[in-house]
């Protein structure tokens, strides 16, 4: 079973963690938490997590990870945890740091001992700059 975290503000985020939830193959296999109402503990059941985030305002963690990041992150056990990453953002309007909330997230999880999986090419996105691309691709997938 893997356990996906999110954190929203105009929902976006959740729909994107609910479909991807079902392409997994729904309830079954993967159990959606909303980070505003995670604890640490929360994280300890899963060896496979997937991290979804919004890239608020200029390239800024969403509300509900900014709290978490600050307060709670540090206590996670990744240790041993595969991580996939999702992040939604706007291209055009923010192209100086798109998807940068993924890419803060990745850096610090890797950190402590979380080990990143998947990446998603960086090819007919418009984009100028990125906190998520790291040798040419972005850490999980940019919505």
């Amino acid at each position: 079973k893997m356990g996906l975290f999110f954190g929203t503000t105009t929902g976006k985020t959740e729909e994107a963690a609910e479909k991807i939830k079902e392409e997994f193959g729904g309830d079954e296999v993967v159990t959606i938490h909303d980070i505003s109402e995670a604890s640490p503990e929360d994280f300890d059941g899963y060896q496979n997590v997937i991290i979804g985030c919004p890239t608020w305002d200029i390239g800024e963690l969403q509300s509900d990870w900014s709290g978490f990041y600050s307060e709670e992150l540090d206590n996670v056990k990744f240790t041993g945890k595969k991580v996939a990453y999702f992040g939604t953002g706007d291209q055009i309007g923010y192209a100086d740091n798109f998807q940068d909330a993924m890419g803060i997230l990745e850096e610090k999880i890797t950190g402590l001992g979380g080990t990143t999986i998947g990446s998603w090419s960086t090819e007919g996105y418009d984009h100028e700059d990125s906190k998520a691309v790291k040798d040419g691709k972005f850490v999980g997938f940019a919505l």
